[in-house]
């Protein structure tokens, strides 16, 4: 089998000829991999494209998950200018922003202008947008969306791969549009006293994603991420979740399988009290199950409870294993997912959450070790 036919094998929840193996990489992880400038790597497409494609053939993965698009190609000409420092780079824009590139980690946004986001009322009259122009990668940390040039990442790529593997796009919840938008804080308060409003902001975004993902259906990809890490039991209880975020991404979830495409969601830390919840929204499939101590899901009983719903893309600890010098451990760690998942259709091997920065490259490359010997 090809990489491609391998993992779609697997999200058709087939028996592929061996388990797959893709993880999400961070920002900061591959800024150390490939010795690149910080602020190109952010904003430049090629940069970014380049970079992708290297890693996918260096670790041996299955698939290439591309999680910003959209980018400006004429970027440079916004800027006033862009300071090179040792461990990070400046880039200070014509309208007063400042972004800090480290070149470890994600950028830092330093904005000449802030709204007021306690007033739920003045956001929903003035800051609901027509257009998806920004994704909420993190705290205020907005990647910018060019609308003339929103999916040419995914297009080229997806030429690139010439159908050899797995290409996978990533939309965010209604519900970090949200937050992004009044603030973790306010936004959560909101949610009690103000319900009605909240969920007109939600269906608005609903709909803006929800077009955006359609578009993503066009270009060639095998599936669509959704990017939801605040619908946790650390931000919301069961009970919200099923009223603040399910119908939302359940009403995405369909429009994508109704076009033949795979949609999976990505939630981090604890979502044992909702597994099964999850899966109401109609997605192919789960990625994160994070281990203790950062969740708190056990892989054999989320395959057993899960029982075919879906697929399962997970769950390496990336911190407490990934990250630890003991390498007989890990191999031991991903020998016994990579056993459990052979007894469960659907399973593809991966981080829980994406691979950090500081995470030594020789344990990323036993995943693939792992894979060949047992998977």
């Amino acid at each position: 089998m090809t990489s491609k036919e391998r993992m779609i094998s697997a999200m058709n929840l087939e028996v592929p000829d061996r388990i797959p193996v893709m993880a999400q990489f961070s920002i900061g992880f591959m800024l150390q991999q490939l010795n690149v400038s910080p602020s190109d790597f952010w904003f430049d497409k090629n940069v970014f494209k380049n970079g992708l494609l290297k890693l996918k053939e260096d670790f041996g993965f299955d698939g290439i998950l591309v999680s910003l698009f959209g980018h400006d190609p004429n970027w440079k000409s916004h800027v006033k200018r862009i300071e090179k420092k040792e461990t990070e780079e400046i880039v200070v824009w014509d309208n007063g922003d400042i972004i800090t590139c480290p070149n470890n980690d994600l950028p830092i946004y330093n904005f000449s202008h802030e709204i007021d986001r306690a007033d739920i009322d003045y956001l929903i009259a003035n800051h609901l947008p027509n257009k998806l122009n920004h994704i909420p990668v993190s705290q205020n940390l907005p990647f910018y969306i060019n609308e003339q040039h929103k999916l040419d990442i995914l297009k080229e790529i997806v030429s690139e791969a010439d159908n050899k593997y797995s290409i996978h796009g990533e939309i965010t919840s209604p519900f970090d549009y949200y937050l992004d938008l009044t603030g973790y804080q306010d936004g959560l308060i909101h949610l009690i006293d103000y319900p009605d409003k909240c969920k007109l902001i939600l269906g608005h975004f609903t709909k803006l994603i929800k077009e955006l993902a359609l578009e993503m259906c066009e270009t060639g990809i095998d599936a669509i991420k959704v990017s939801s890490p605040f619908a946790g039991a650390g931000f919301i209880s069961p009970d919200d979740y099923r009223e603040f975020v399910l119908p939302f991404e359940k009403e995405i979830a369909q429009a994508v399988r109704e076009k033949g495409v795979f949609i999976y969601t990505h939630t981090c830390g604890a979502i044992n009290d909702r597994l099964e919840i999850m899966f109401e929204s109609g997605i192919n499939g789960i990625e994160c199950l994070d281990p203790e101590p950062i969740g708190d899901v056990q892989l054999e009983d989320a395959l057993k409870r899960l029982n075919g719903k879906g697929f399962v893309k997970g769950n390496a600890d990336p911190v407490a294993l990934l990250m630890n010098e003991n390498s007989n451990e890990l191999k031991e760690d991903l020998k016994n997912r990579v056993e459990l998942g052979k007894k469960n259709r659907g399973f593809i091997l991966s981080t829980a959450c994406s691979i950090a920065p500081a995470t030594p490259k020789e344990n990323i490359l036993l995943m693939k070790e792992a894979v060949d010997r047992w998977g």
